[in-house]
């Protein structure tokens, strides 16, 4: 597979019609046609399923989809890296983190080395630990902040010492909307959102207790998703 055939294949995927992708990649139809076509049958495999005017990805060419993006997003930062390198500290520090406190430590370590570093740029994406873990793995993020309960035993790390408090979000007119602290006896039989994260769920779990097992702290659980 060709980098610049996973472009044209990522194009086609995100706008959902060929002729908008070859307008968009400056390319005539039936050679961006043409190229898709030769792309399946190098792998074997159909990517799409063709309609009137749009076409959408078959099962596996969302697998591609997702591999792709990984590929063309390690080749692009590569290249970056490397048209940047010279005697001056210069490039871009990819990191992931949540909507968490410890964002306002990391911006101003960041203000503070731009200062000392102008031509280092940052890219921040704000996702969940699971995510941030997967690509610094992957090696397209070079670190992540991430919050309790995780898994560092494979990544060298340091603890900011910054502590954050769980909060409960409630209709305005909620009878607990009003309190200043909650307790697991008061949330007991309230139907709650969980975070999906096993390791945030257990740990919820435990601070629930005794209660634990009752009303909406277990059997009326759903899980959303979050960045902690």
């Amino acid at each position: 597979m060709e980098l610049r055939v996973l472009r044209y294949f990522l194009a086609v995927a995100e706008e959902g019609n060929i002729t908008w992708a070859a307008q968009l990649l400056r390319i005539s139809q039936p050679t961006l046609s043409r190229q898709l076509k030769q792309l399946e049958e190098e792998l074997g495999v159909t990517l799409f399923e063709r309609g009137s005017h749009t076409i959408t990805l078959t099962e596996e060419g969302r697998l591609l989809r997702e591999r792709a993006q990984t590929i063309v997003s390690l080749a692009d930062k590569t290249e970056f890296e490397l048209k940047q390198s010279g005697n001056d500290l210069s490039g871009e520090i990819a990191m992931g983190c949540g909507e968490v406190r410890g964002m306002t430590l990391l911006s101003q370590r960041m203000t503070a080395f731009r200062e000392q570093h102008p031509n280092v740029r940052f890219r921040v994406t704000s996702t969940t630990s699971d995510i941030i873990q997967e690509q610094i793995e992957q090696g397209l993020m070079d670190f992540g902040l991430l919050t309790d309960p995780v898994d560092v035993s494979q990544y060298e790390f340091l603890r900011t010492g910054i502590t954050g408090h769980w909060s409960a979000m409630v209709p305005g007119n909620h009878p607990l909307a009003e309190r200043e602290s909650l307790t697991p006896q008061n949330l007991k039989d309230v139907p709650l959102l969980f975070p999906v994260r096993t390791p945030v769920h257990n740990l919820l779990l435990n601070w629930f207790g005794q209660y634990a097992d009752q009303g909406g702290a277990q059997r009326r659980v759903s899980h959303a998703g979050t960045h902690p």
